[in-house]
């Protein structure tokens, strides 16, 4: 764990987050800084900083979890389609250097706007919702 990696403080439960989904590898939780409503991320709790990192039997397990919450964000938000990304080093988007998965649910009359904070309230119903959807 890193000291001071925010997704390492959410996995220790040192920050706050509107948790979807956790067991003992992964944890998925609602972007404070959604693209659309139901913006997921997806976590390992080992700190890896980007996808060189990560064993390969950790990424493909990340990746189960990341198809399962995909589901249930579909689901859960009405989503007509789902952005799967990825980024890799500042160069590529990168912003927080703990590997992550976004999911972006979209819409046909969506498009790429600049997050924006949202209220923990919403955050927390719609992890809620996101939550009640796994399967």
């Amino acid at each position: 764990m890193s000291t001071n990696c925010i997704f390492c403080n959410i996995v220790q439960k040192k920050s706050p987050a509107s948790i979807v989904y956790e067991d003992d590898k992964i944890i998925g939780f609602m972007s404070i800084q959604p693209i659309n409503n139901g913006h997921t991320l997806v976590v390992p709790k080992k700190h890896y900083e980007n996808i060189y990192e990560i064993p390969e039997e950790e990424i493909s397990e990340l990746y189960k979890i990341v198809k399962k919450i995909t589901q249930a964000v579909k689901i859960a938000v009405g989503a007509e389609g789902i952005r799967i990304i990825q980024n890799n080093g500042k160069a590529a988007g990168q912003v927080i250097f703990h590997m992550h998965v976004h999911i972006i649910p979209m819409y046909s009359d969506s498009h790429w706007k600049h997050p924006k904070v949202r209220d923990v309230k919403i955050l927390d119903q719609d992890a809620k919702k996101i939550h009640q959807a796994i399967s």
